[in-house]
């Protein structure tokens, strides 16, 4: 006879990883940890301060992204010492980009850096043309120079951006999503610029949004349960009525009502106003409690429950697409699951069921069991639309099959997927046709922030004609009273490029237009000029940080990032968000 054991195996705890990373992982699980570990991300510093971009990448770091590479050719300078906090005096005259990838990398020992120490010019594979108007669309001299990489971060500094432009329109050939962030001074601003279809499934919705109970179109499982649980709803005892859940409680009571209106179901306000009074007078009130939970909680479901599934505009969309009606065999996974999705909706008239509950009050037994109900109904509408995509795959010839998990998570959250469409980065110059009225007016709003970005279009503007021509050294053309008016005269430029977005009666008078807006851009400039390219930490170590949120949302394509630029100011400590 064996021996038992005289206590029971230890459970397996959780992992030295998983203790590592336990937040985060209740964030965006293990699936965006993956994802986040699995992405190499590209610093381009382009010869400024660049705190903005190591703080960004301090932020990537500490939650464990996989590897990063800082491209910079700058060697440590005094300078550096007060506003970058990832160098010591023992840096002084070494390479800034290895000093700084020590520094950041004894943050987290898992992640790998790779610091480059060479120009963009040469990191990019050779001289770009420095004429204005570069080749359309510009092409970067080595065609794979960024070929490595999941993202790019490019930080502006005091010098011509003419490098961005490349960039730019090599991450939109290659799909490769490109943040281009500024802090100069009290201000700052970063803009994103994704691939021109980004979809993102998991975007974490509020859960209340995420209830789909069907309760005026049940399933035979869920109503056969209803009605045996309801039959003798009258004699039961007051602590059993008092426990009936309460979406058992409205199919009841919507069976009785579409036997009393012709099979009809309450649909109009009304008609829900008045179902809401008839649950209302079915509660019992001569317990000892005066009234009932679950006919409280049946009562307040009533008006936000008894809505028919509608298709959300933005899923609407995307079944619109030429992608999802007809992938391809190199389609992305996304269409593929996309176009079972909307053979199920064309099938059914629904989306498949998310399967999942809110609390209600209930005993144990019956909560369970009417869990199990909708798990089962969702498992099932899970089980076709995965029928649906191995079909696709076999009638396309695709050799990688969808992953299982892959497909639940696009079924759970159907209703909410999110299909970005991006565009390029905004450049200075005149505003998209589409954007002129809705920015025009939030210009006009006094406390509105657009004025920043405004500024800081002018400060590039400016300094794409600068670098074109320096001025020498100690000449009058280097005064700060000089370089403030240029920025004006700039900022004047690109307001008259885009003067269509005044309003009609403000076009009629460009100089009013002109008097109303400058006044508040004028502040900005003066901070620009004092600042004289440098970076205040606080600032850049505030922007790192929300740069380095959208950066995780991107790479883990949950959650949904801003849309597409946002501006800080450190003199109020507000921030807005642009669509610009």
């Amino acid at each position: 006879m064996t021996a038992r054991p005289l206590t029971p195996p230890a459970l397996q705890g959780p992992t030295a990883k998983e203790k590592k990373y336990d937040r985060q992982l209740r964030l965006w699980a293990a699936s965006g940890q993956q994802a986040l570990e699995d992405a190499h991300v590209l610093l381009l510093n382009d010869g400024g301060p660049g705190v903005v971009g190591v703080e960004t990448l301090k932020n990537l770091i500490l939650p464990g992204v996989g590897s990063y590479t800082v491209v910079d050719d700058n060697i440590v300078a005094e300078n550096d010492l007060g506003i970058n906090f990832f160098l010591t005096d023992e840096s002084l005259g070494k390479s800034r980009a290895e000093e700084t990838c020590k520094y950041l990398t004894e943050l987290n020992p898992d992640v790998k850096g790779h610091p480059v120490q060479k120009s963009l010019e040469r990191f990019l594979g050779g001289a770009i043309p420095q004429d204005d108007y570069p080749p359309d669309p510009p092409t970067l001299v080595d065609p794979n120079a960024l070929d490595n990489y999941s993202l790019v971060v490019f930080v502006a500094s005091k010098q011509n951006n003419r490098y961005l432009k490349y960039v730019a329109a090599y991450c939109v050939r290659k799909a490769l999503p490109l943040f281009f962030v500024h802090s100069l001074g009290l201000f700052s601003h970063f803009s994103i610029q994704l691939p021109d279809t980004f979809p993102i499934v998991d975007t974490h919705p509020e859960p209340t949004s995420t209830q789909d109970l069907r309760l005026l179109e049940p399933w035979p499982e869920l109503e056969a349960f209803a009605m045996s649980m309801t039959e003798d709803l009258d004699t039961l005892s007051n602590h059993n009525h008092s426990h009936v859940p309460y979406l058992v409680l409205l199919l009841r009571f919507l069976n009785d009502w579409r036997v009393s209106h012709d099979g009809n179901l309450p649909r109009e306000y009304r008609e829900k106003k008045e179902f809401k009074s008839f649950v209302e007078s079915k509660a019992r009130t001569d317990n000892p409690e005066g009234g009932e939970e679950n006919f409280d909680e049946a009562v307040a479901a009533v008006l936000k429950s008894l809505n028919k599934p509608t298709l959300p505009n933005g899923l609407r969309q995307i079944f619109e697409d030429p992608n999802c009606k007809k992938p391809q065999r190199d389609s992305a996974n996304f269409w593929v699951v996309a176009n079972a999705i909307q053979k199920f909706h064309e099938t059914h008239s629904s989306l498949p069921l998310p399967g999942a509950l809110p609390d209600m009050k209930a005993q144990s037994k019956d909560y369970i069991q009417l869990h199990n109900i909708y798990k089962a109904k969702a498992r099932q509408d899970v089980d076709e639309v995965i029928k649906s995509v191995r079909c696709t795959e076999a009638d396309l010839k695709r050799h990688t099959p969808v992953g299982t998990k892959e497909i639940e998570t696009f079924c759970k959250g159907a209703a909410f997927v999110k299909l970005i469409r991006g565009q390029p980065l905004p450049e200075y110059g005149p505003i998209c046709q589409a954007r002129q009225k809705p920015l025009h007016n939030t210009l006009k709003d006094d406390d509105s922030l657009l004025p920043i970005f405004v500024a800081f279009q002018a400060y590039d503007l400016w300094l794409q004609e600068y670098f074109d021509a320096p001025p020498e050294a100690d000449s009058p053309t280097s005064s700060d009273k000089f370089v403030l008016g240029s920025l004006k005269q700039s900022a004047r430029i690109l307001i008259d490029h885009n003067a269509h977005l005044a309003s009609p009666g403000d076009a009629g008078d460009p100089g009013h237009y002109m008097n109303k807006i400058m006044p508040r851009i004028e502040p900005i400039l003066e901070e620009f000029v004092r600042a004289d390219g440098a970076e205040l930490h606080n600032i850049s170590a505030l922007t790192g940080g929300m740069v380095a949120q959208e950066v995780i949302k991107v790479l883990t394509r949950q959650y949904i990032p801003i849309d597409n630029t946002c501006v800080f100011d450190g003199i109020t400590s507000k921030s807005a968000v642009f669509h610009v």
